[in-house]
């Protein structure tokens, strides 16, 4: 059965990889993304909508009939997550796919985690802490990613980690990042409720080792 899935922030790096994923398979997309520019090569049969998850009056009616959500977004996470999480709730949407960042749970231990946090910074940490927050407390069907820092290298080699595992490796390849959110669409009995850690492995090292 083709599952329906909305993808919000489709223009990311990230999501233009799980996009052309997805679009192979012929899952009916619906891409939501604040700039259309960003947005070049969306799969035939896509349906793009312009706006902001931010605004009901977007995210509503982008949200009806969907199956599964992936939100793969920047900035004031936290908010977001609050809307999405409203949005959902409101239109019986249960499925989520919501990608984060490393190191939001202190879980990054040793050189590396301490200059994470001091790259990154703590207020940041804190914000995406929150959205991950808001996404446990929601009752929803949810999987958490959290990235290794990201390169742009045309591979898929990945392995995850648990929240309550500490976290391994320095980096992950957009690539994998995109394959991994696309198998849990298309298995959307996996990993439900579960907030995943994604590095590469053999990457451990007190900074990002880019191999």
């Amino acid at each position: 059965m083709t599952a329906k899935v909305l993808v919000l922030g489709a223009g990311g790096q990230i999501a233009r990889w799980a996009v052309g994923m997805l679009g192979e398979q012929e899952e009916e997309l619906t891409l939501l993304v604040r700039d259309r520019t960003r947005l070049p090569d969306e799969p035939p049969g896509s349906h793009v909508v312009v706006g902001d998850v931010r605004d009901p009056d977007v995210l509503g009616p982008a949200l009806q009939g969907q199956d599964i959500v992936y939100a793969n977004l920047a900035g004031d996470l936290d908010e977001q997550a609050r809307h999405i999480v409203a949005a959902m709730s409101t239109a019986g949407v249960r499925r989520l796919v919501f990608v984060t960042a490393l190191g939001i749970y202190d879980e990054v231990p040793g050189p590396f985690g301490r200059w994470n946090t001091r790259t990154i910074g703590a207020g940041t940490l804190r914000t995406y802490r929150s959205a991950a927050d808001a996404i446990t407390a929601s009752g929803l069907d949810y999987t958490i990613l959290r990235p290794a820092w990201l390169s742009d290298k045309d591979e898929i080699d990945y392995e995850v980690t648990q929240r309550d595992e500490p976290f391994r490796g320095t980096t992950v390849s957009r690539k994998s990042v995109a394959a991994l959110a696309t198998e849990i669409i298309r298995n959307p009995a996996d990993w439900v409720r579960c907030d995943l850690g994604v590095n590469k492995p053999g990457t451990d090292g007190d900074r990002p080792v880019f191999d």
